[in-house]
């Protein structure tokens, strides 16, 4: 509180004790991010389809660090605020197909055909996304509802697809 500072490096820094707090720095760092960078390089390692793993792991936290000193940090917030608004549609449209299309109970993965994709929840998702996006007032509730109701809505529709010739295939 005498210094005027939240974080614990600065307070360290303004007393003079430089080796102690680049040290505490360090530490907190690997402890913090060794989870992530080992999560970067075995997701890396897969989409590129490459066993380098110290290639990756050093690309990985060369990356970071440029992020880093770029100010990536003053992101991180608008960051969760738009995955507040893009991801609670996803809920909404799952509770709607469980209860309207599917009446409270999924059918067992052997008894069901499922389709590539479900073409009304991709619908509901792309439209009540877009309403949140623009909504003034609490975008994740405003996804959610959205999502549920475009999804009974499109459900109620008579949508046709169109018939597939075998003889096509």
């Amino acid at each position: 509180m005498i210094y005027q500072q939240a974080d614990i490096v600065d307070v360290m820094l303004a007393q003079g004790f430089v080796v102690l707090a680049v040290l505490m720095l360090f530490l907190n760092i690997w402890t913090t991010q060794d989870n992530t960078i080992y999560n970067f390089a075995v997701a890396g390692c897969n989409l590129l389809r490459t066993d380098k793993r110290k290639v990756v792991t050093v690309a990985g936290a060369a990356i970071g660090t440029v992020l880093a000193v770029g100010g990536m940090y003053n992101l991180l917030i608008p960051f969760l605020v738009l995955l507040g608004t893009f991801i609670p549609p996803i809920g909404g449209v799952i509770m709607a197909d469980f209860w309207l299309n599917h009446k409270g109970r999924y059918p067992t993965l052997a008894d069901v055909n499922l389709p590539a994709f479900n073409w009304i929840g991709l619908a509901s998702y792309a439209i009540a996304s877009g309403m949140a996006y623009f909504s003034p007032i609490l975008p994740p509730l405003v996804g959610v509802i959205a999502a549920a109701l475009c999804y009974g809505i499109l459900l109620k529709l008579p949508l046709t697809s169109p018939a597939l010739d075998p003889a096509e295939h």
